[in-house]
């Protein structure tokens, strides 16, 4: 498998395809997003223009308890008008490493703290117009504290059977995009990645 994966990437490498800042702007700077216009230098030597959010990057933790269920949350998200169920996450505070935000999140949003933790790896959420990265954590051996929940955040914690959330994906109940890649990142390989 990882031989065809090297073949293929180096069928892909060839032409140089980065694209070159020649100068830049911002255009907004908000408590959590900064947007950006770029002038850029193409591969074809000629200029386009991109925008894009800087993102300070975020975790995302899936918590497991010891029956197999996995703990998720019904929270209200403005921009779509709607409740999503999604799984723990939280975005990086200045010098704290992504563990660390893991944990805090956890806390925070669910009331358990995890003995112990696996990282699962990294996704890009929306490569086209942010710089966004969130890190995938399981956490197990959970303990049952308070919640913590951040000013003005309210949401519902519950608990359901991996094979049920993973249903709720495939039926199109489970639509938060960092949630479906963590749930079926788990699904497919398991959590001892």
């Amino acid at each position: 498998m990882l031989r065809r994966y090297q073949e293929f990437v180096g069928v892909l490498k060839g032409k140089d395809l980065s694209e070159h800042c020649i100068s830049g702007e911002q255009v907004f700077a908000g408590k959590l997003l900064d947007v950006r216009r770029d002038l850029v230098r193409l591969p074809d030597g000629s200029q386009g223009v991109r925008e894009y959010l800087r993102h300070p990057g975020a975790v995302l933790v899936v918590p497991l308890l010891e029956d197999g269920r996995v703990v998720l949350e019904r929270q209200y998200r403005y921009p779509h008008g709607r409740e999503f169920i999604e799984l723990p996450a939280g975005k990086l505070e200045p010098g704290e490493a992504h563990l660390e935000t893991a944990k805090r999140e956890l806390l925070e949003e669910t009331g358990y703290v995890a003995a112990r933790w696996t990282r699962l790896g990294v996704i890009h959420t929306t490569v086209a117009y942010s710089d966004e990265a969130i890190e995938l954590f399981v956490a197990r051996d959970l303990e049952q504290r308070k919640a913590r929940l951040d000013a003005g955040e309210f949401l519902e914690v519950l608990a359901l059977p991996l094979a049920e959330a993973l249903e709720l994906v495939r039926a199109g109940r489970i639509t938060d995009a960092k949630t479906v890649a963590a749930l079926l990142w788990i699904g497919l390989w398991g959590a001892e990645v």
